[in-house]
């Protein structure tokens, strides 16, 4: 399959019962490239408040979304993605816990967050040399959101403004909701998914992934954090 862009993830783990319940709840595999019944929760349209965050799969972004520079190839990318994750370590947070994140409900690390951060910022300047620029038009829809002065540099000079310092790990599970539609969806969440989530909270890999013809992402490769 062809892909128009490629990103870094990190991808929860295969077979773990909060991977397969919170892919359910978005209504998308990235492992298998196929679309997940939802589970049942009565009363709450979870079709309908996950169809925008749908297509990523379940995720949290590393190094965002990109289009392959000129000169380079799919297999030049997936070898330099395995280089640099041989390079970097694994990380170990406190836990992962369900929040309110700007209207979006999401999955965010407990407890210090630093050692991803770093990682992150190592995923995102050693890939920069695949990363083509991205289009005009692009950069003045991100510039819509009001972005901060840091925001706008990281915009300039990797493409994206939520990176390095600004960079805020969270794995997404909603649009962004009123709170009449997030009160019902949080409290099915917190009642169901959040027992199963992981404390502690363990990287042990990076996921390459593709944006196929259709604009959903799949997996490519996981590579081991092997530093």
């Amino acid at each position: 399959m062809e892909f128009s862009r490629y990103a870094l993830y990190f991808a929860p783990p295969e077979g773990a019962d909060w991977t397969r319940l919170a892919t359910a709840w978005l209504g998308w595999d990235m492992e298998t490239g196929a679309e997940v019944a939802p589970p049942e929760a009565p009363g709450i349209d979870v079709a309908g408040i996950t169809e925008r965050p749908r297509k990523y799969g379940l995720h949290g972004t590393i190094k965002p979304p990109f289009r392959l520079a000129g000169g380079r190839s799919p297999a030049e990318l997936m070898a330099a993605a395995e280089a640099l994750c041989a390079r970097l370590k694994p990380v170990t947070l406190d836990g992962l816990g369900l929040a309110r994140m700007g209207g979006f409900l999401a999955l965010r690390p407990e407890g210090d967050a630093n050692a991803l951060s770093d990682l992150a910022a190592a995923c995102v300047e050693g890939l920069d040399d695949f990363r083509a620029p991205a289009p005009e038009a692009e950069l003045e829809q991100r510039r819509k959101a009001g972005l901060s002065p840091a925001q706008e540099a990281h915009l300039q000079r990797w493409g994206y403004p939520y990176v390095m310092d600004q960079f805020r790990f969270h794995i997404t599970l909603s649009r962004r909701l009123s709170d009449d539609e997030a009160a019902p969806a949080e409290a099915w969440l917190r009642e169901h998914l959040d027992p199963m989530l992981p404390r502690p909270f363990h990287i042990p890999d990076m996921a390459l992934v593709g944006e196929g013809p259709d604009g959903r992402f799949r997996m490519i490769h996981r590579y081991t954090l092997s530093g």
